[in-house]
């Protein structure tokens, strides 16, 4: 037998190793079911016709991959737009006057508003073929995650903590440098633990997403969310309780390939002087780290970003003190007319549109179920904010235990409202209970865990020498609570809890009217008025309904949200 000579350590270094191997495997099996899911685009719309939407559980695989592509392009689109929008609304003043009230509305907008808009214009991007239903959907799953994630990076930009910026005029960085190598990474952990609430919110509204109906028009795409309004249809439990088992498999697939690979990354951006006691682990960033030809792929992305930082220099001296410190009163004046005119003649377009459609009584009526929704939505997130706040700070505060409760919450977050339909729907009319009260607590089934996933990535991020000082002046109770615990994670607080109350907002349509086969419970509100008009196609109706929805949303966060916003932001900000 002839024995071959060894082989040299140059050589083996040239060799790919089994980290290289897997890592290859991952990705291209990735592309490949990308490819698998995306082959239907092409085809015409009438193939959904003939290929109507089943409730047998041998279809839930295929589905699943569908609704799962679907969120995850959606979850890409929205953190384009987080880096964008959020960055431009906490870098300029005059824009951040328009943008961050533009954000409220937004997200007070309800997914059906936009679908009902929308889904028109998305058709005609690819006439008669699936891939313009297949932009709709995904641009409804985008409303349902973009605003919360837009919002956690708009508040870390805010309170970057200027120890850090004074660091990065020192080292010499121009703007581009120092977002990247300061801003993005200060709020990178908060805004990975709402990108995993954006997602788990994506989940809730799947079934309107994918299940789109407005007026004579129905399309029901190949997914999850078509599988369980189907079910619905059907009063088919069997099938409910297998769609809720596939989407239990997805979100710990999302989790094992992609959050928490993120958390246990984002750990070393954490503002503290000490490394964490428990760091977070991740099987599969251990295996992109030892992959040689991950870092061979990535090389030329590092380069590209190198050489941006040196584009331009950073403006130094008189004339730089005179474009920060003395901005152009002109311009300001010019922005305030431009914002003004903008404002006049949207309100006279919305009257031309409105005018002649309703009357006083209509539009005061309207008010009047708005105002009971937002009596349910504040009582629910009060109750919220009691019960999650202090679970928030224990679980972040031990990072073993968040490892465990971040699936779970995740879960629990994505549970979507409509599969309770047939519990409440039947403890409903078994007791003779009010709707107007029992269908309430599903309105804050999805949102309120955007205060808890906010609260955890705050008292995640408490410096480890602040916590020493407690212990060591022997801080115990609520002296503990009201120094250390509520100060450090109020900021993030109020990130969520903006959030969640714009979500129990667009929920209340999916929760004030349940429904299992033909019977339907109505509460009265605002909620159950978009998704009649919705159903009907009565496209005034829809405006209106979403016009007092923003309305109320706005002045809730102008008035209460606001102020407290800037309170924790010049109060409790990291110095």
């Amino acid at each position: 037998m002839k024995i071959l000579p060894p082989v040299s350590i140059e050589a083996r270094r040239l060799l790919p190793s089994r980290w290289d191997v897997l890592a290859a495997l991952l990705v291209l099996g990735f592309i490949v079911l990308f490819a698998d899911a995306s082959r239907t685009l092409v085809e015409p719309l009438s193939s959904l016709a003939r290929h109507p939407i089943s409730t047998d559980p041998a279809n839930l695989p295929a589905y699943a991959l569908r609704t799962a592509m679907r969120m995850l392009i959606a979850l890409g689109v929205s953190l384009v737009f987080t880096l964008s929008y959020a960055t431009w609304a906490a870098k300029s003043q005059r824009a951040g006057n328009l943008l961050v009230p533009l954000l409220d509305i937004l997200q007070s907008v309800p997914i059906l508003g936009f679908i009902s808009i929308t889904v028109v214009f998305f058709l005609s991007l690819a006439p008669g073929k699936i891939f313009g239903a297949e932009l709709a959907a995904v641009f409804a799953i985008f409303t349902s995650q973009a605003w919360n994630m837009a919002f956690s990076f708009y508040q870390s930009l805010r309170t970057v903590p200027e120890e850090l910026q004074e660091a990065g005029r020192m080292f010499g960085m121009n703007g581009w440098a120092r977002f990247w190598r300061i801003e993005v990474p200060f709020g990178l952990p908060p805004l990975i633990w709402n990108m995993m609430m954006s997602m788990s919110g994506g989940w809730f509204f799947v079934v309107a997403a994918e299940a789109i109906s407005v007026g004579h028009t129905t399309i029901a795409l190949p997914g999850i969310g078509s599988y369980i309004a189907q079910a619905i249809v059907e009063k088919n439990l069997h099938a409910i309780f297998w769609a809720i088992g596939t989407m239990l498999v997805v979100i710990l697939i999302y989790d094992q390939l992609l959050f928490r690979p993120l958390v246990a990354w984002a750990d070393r951006f954490r503002f503290d002087n000490e490394e964490s006691e428990e760091q977070p682990e991740s099987w599969l960033l251990d295996v992109l780290r030892r992959s040689t030809l991950m870092d061979r792929v990535a090389e030329p992305f590092h380069v590209f970003m190198h050489w941006t930082y040196r584009l331009s220099a950073p403006a130094r001296g008189r004339a730089a003190f005179v474009a920060q410190v003395l901005p152009s009163r002109a311009a300001d004046i010019v922005w305030s007319v431009l914002l003004a005119g903008l404002g006049a003649v949207a309100a006279w377009k919305i009257y031309g549109l409105m005018a002649g459609a309703f009357g006083w009584g209509d539009v005061l009526g309207t008010f009047a179920l708005g105002a009971i929704t937002m009596v349910r939505v504040t009582l629910l997130i009060a109750l919220a904010s009691l019960v999650w706040t202090p679970i928030g700070v224990y679980v972040g505060m031990r990072p073993h235990l968040a490892r465990v409760i971040q699936p779970v919450a995740q879960f629990l977050a994505a549970f979507p409202a409509n599969i309770l339909f047939p519990v409440a729907v039947f403890v409903i009319a078994r007791f003779s209970l009010n709707p107007d009260i029992a269908l309430s607590p599903l309105m804050v089934l999805g949102t309120q865990w955007y205060i808890l996933f906010n609260v955890i990535a705050g008292a995640a991020a408490i410096p480890r020498e602040l916590r020493d000082v407690a212990s060591n002046l022997q801080l115990k109770g609520w002296l503990w609570w009201r120094k250390v615990a509520l100060p450090a994670v109020f900021p993030f607080y109020v990130t969520g809890a903006i959030t969640a109350s714009g979500g129990s907002w667009n929920a209340s349509i999916v929760a004030e009217v349940a429904s299992w086969g033909t019977h339907t419970l109505r509460a009265h509100g605002l909620g159950a008025y978009i998704a009649d008009a919705t159903t009907a196609g009565d496209f005034h109706r829809i405006v209106l309904g979403i016009a007092t929805m923003s309305f109320f949303v706005v002045v809730v966060n102008r008035l209460f949200w606001r102020p407290l916003y800037w309170f924790a932001e010049r109060r409790y900000r990291l110095t």
